[in-house]
C-alpha cells in the first residue's frame, strides 16, 4: 500500500498549469476581485453559511483540481476561484474573529508562504510552475496559491485601513507595485519564476482593493457603495466569458497539451533549477 501511495505522489501528469500570457494575469486579478467581494457579501448575509459554502466549495474544487490528469481551464479557474473565496475568509477571520492586527496576519501569512517556498524548493529542487508534473508538485503548488490569497488579502487590508490609503489609493499602489516584476522580467533581467511569484502575490491585494473600492460603503475605505453582491456578479460573468474562451481557443488547438507535454519533457530531462536559461525561454 505504502509504494502504491509513493508511486502514485510521484506519478507523472500532463500540465496542470495554463500557459502564463495576458489572460492568465487578467483572470488572476478577477478572481481575487471576485473572491474578496463574494466572501464579503457571503458574510455579510450569514457567517455560518459564509464559512460552510468557502470550505465546501474549496474542498469540492481540490477535488475536482486533483482528479484530472491535465489541465483544463474550467477545472482551474473554479479552483482558483474557490481559492480566493476560501483564501480571503481566512485572512479575514484572523482579524475579525480574533482581533489579530492587520500587520500581524500579514507578517504571518508571509512567513507561511516563505515556509512552503523552502519545502517546495528543498523537495522539487524548482519553484516554477513549468514543472507542476507530479502530485507533490502540484499539492506545493495550490498550497502556495492559498498562502498568497491569505496574504495578499492581509496586505491590501493593511494598506488600505491600517495606513489609511483608503481602496482606491491601495489600488494605485499595487497597480506601480506590480509592474516592478513585470519590467523586471522584460526589461532588467529578473529571474522568471522570481518575478512570477512577485507578481502572483500582487495581483490579490490588487484586485482585491479595487473590488472592495466598488462595493464597500464611502465611509469604508472611501468606496463607492455598490455592493458585494452586484460586484460578485458582474465580476463571475466576467470570469465566466474569459474562461469560455480559454476552453475554446484550448479545443481549437488539439495538438497544444501533445506540445506541452513534450516541452516538460525536456525541462525534466535536463534536471533544471530555477533561474536557468530554459525556464526563460518558455
Amino acid at each position: 500500500m505504502s509504494v502504491n501511495v509513493s508511486t502514485r505522489w510521484r506519478e507523472p501528469l500532463a500540465v496542470k498549469v495554463p500557459q502564463i500570457a495576458v489572460l492568465f494575469w487578467v483572470l488572476k486579478v478577477l478572481t481575487t476581485a471576485m473572491g474578496e467581494a463574494a466572501s464579503d457579501f457571503l458574510v455579510s448575509v450569514n457567517i455560518a453559511l459564509a464559512a460552510f459554502v468557502g470550505a465546501v466549495g474549496f474542498g469540492a474544487a481540490m477535488w475536482w483540481q486533483f482528479r484530472s490528469r491535465r489541465y483544463a481551464a474550467w477545472t482551474y479557474w473554479f479552483a482558483v476561484a474557490m481559492v480566493a473565496v476560501f483564501g480571503t475568509m481566512a485572512a479575514d477571520g484572523l482579524h475579525v474573529e480574533l482581533g489579530l492586527p492587520y500587520a500581524v496576519t500579514t507578517i504571518g501569512y508571509a512567513t507561511a508562504l516563505a515556509v512552503v517556498f523552502v519545502l517546495w524548493r528543498r523537495s522539487e529542487g524548482t519553484l516554477s510552475i513549468h514543472s507542476i508534473t507530479t502530485r507533490r508538485r502540484e499539492t506545493y503548488y495550490w498550497l502556495t496559491v492559498l498562502a498568497t490569497f491569505a496574504l495578499g488579502t492581509a496586505v491590501g487590508d493593511l494598506t488600505a485601513t491600517t495606513f489609511k490609503l483608503g481602496y482606491f489609493g491601495s489600488g494605485l499602489l499595487f497597480a506601480a507595485v506590480i509592474m516592478v516584476p513585470a519590467i523586471g522580467w522584460w526589461r532588467l533581467g529578473f529571474n522568471p519564476v522570481f518575478a512570477f511569484w512577485f507578481a502572483y502575490v500582487i495581483t490579490r491585494p490588487l484586485g482585491a482593493s479595487f473590488a472592495d473600492w466598488f462595493a464597500k460603503p464611502h465611509w469604508v475605505g472611501h468606496g463607492l457603495g455598490i455592493g458585494g453582491g452586484p460586484v460578485t456578479v458582474v465580476s463571475a460573468l466576467a470570469i465566466t466569458g474569459l474562461v469560455a474562451y480559454a476552453a475554446a481557443q484550448d479545443r481549437s488547438r488539439p495538438g497544444a497539451h501533445a506540445q506541452r507535454a513534450r516541452a516538460e519533457g525536456r525541462h525534466q530531462r535536463r534536471a533544471w533549477a530555477p533561474g536557468d536559461p530554459a525556464e526563460a525561454a518558455d
